[in-house]
């Protein structure tokens, strides 16, 4: 349990971080320019702390509720199977003394299949929880992005950057070099 709950722990932070570090055009937050005063020349930078906007996102709020309610069904299957497995282990050790090896055979086989119904259970809540976080968070990140996107454009910021990872969120289109590095290498 403490099992799946440290990577239900680890799975949001992950959604999270994995959110400052994209690199295309457009993600979360708050810019801001230079506190300098003098007048920009040249390219225009911003910088934004990606995980200070989504957690201000109301969206963010009710999709880490309602994810939290969705792992807690698992946790509560599996808390309820594994106090199952723990009697019947419990109960095993009290009479193995008394049973016949047949009998014991039986119960450590019933025992095995209830570890190994633990097991797949753990990992498709895992997988189940991962999709639901996946789908809850990405319309999140998509309105994050085309919000970062217009106040760079309309800001004329010619790249936003993540404060905290100095993560590449918004750079204008016309700098994509790949083009021109792929004409100069041959590649079409």
């Amino acid at each position: 349990m403490k099992k799946f709950l440290m990577i239900f722990a680890f799975g949001i932070a992950a959604a999270t971080a994995s959110f400052a570090q994209k690199a295309k055009p457009a993600t979360p937050a708050t810019t801001a320019t230079s506190e300098s005063s003098e007048p920009h020349s040249g390219v225009k930078l911003g910088w934004i702390v990606s995980q200070d906007l989504l957690n201000s996102m109301p969206e963010k709020v009710k999709a880490d509720s309602d994810l939290s309610k969705y792992a807690r069904e698992f946790q509560n299957q599996i808390e309820s199977m594994m106090k199952e497995y723990q009697t019947k282990g419990e109960a095993l050790q009290k009479s193995a003394a008394t049973l016949s090896d047949a009998i014991k055979e039986v119960k450590v086989k019933e025992l095995q299949d209830l570890q190994n119904r633990i097991e797949s259970i753990q990992q498709s809540a895992k997988d189940k929880v991962g999709q639901k976080q996946q789908d809850l968070y990405q319309p999140i990140i998509d309105k994050a992005e085309k919000a970062i996107a217009a106040v760079a454009k309309e800001g004329g910021y010619d790249y936003i950057f993540d404060k905290n990872g100095g993560t590449l969120l918004y750079g204008r289109e016309g700098d994509n070099i790949l083009p021109l590095v792929k004409k100069k290498m041959g590649i079409k």
